[in-house]
């Protein structure tokens, strides 16, 4: 039955299909950049657990006077 209404209504134009296959693309482009910025985050991630470490291995190596 969706087909006969489109078929009815009429087709989509080609203006339409231009703003469907922009929309793709700018989709496609912001997955992408969610991707690289995961990618970033957890570089960062992996730096800071890193830092911590040798911060908490530096504190244990050392004893604190007060």
């Amino acid at each position: 039955m969706a087909k006969a209404l489109v078929g009815y209504l009429g087709g989509p134009t080609s203006a339409q299909h231009q703003q469907t296959a922009s929309l793709r693309r700018r989709i496609a482009d912001l997955e992408n950049e969610v991707l690289r910025l995961k990618v970033e985050n957890d570089g960062l991630l992996a730096a800071l657990r890193e830092r911590v470490d040798l911060v908490s291995a530096s504190d244990l190596a050392e004893p604190v006077s007060h």
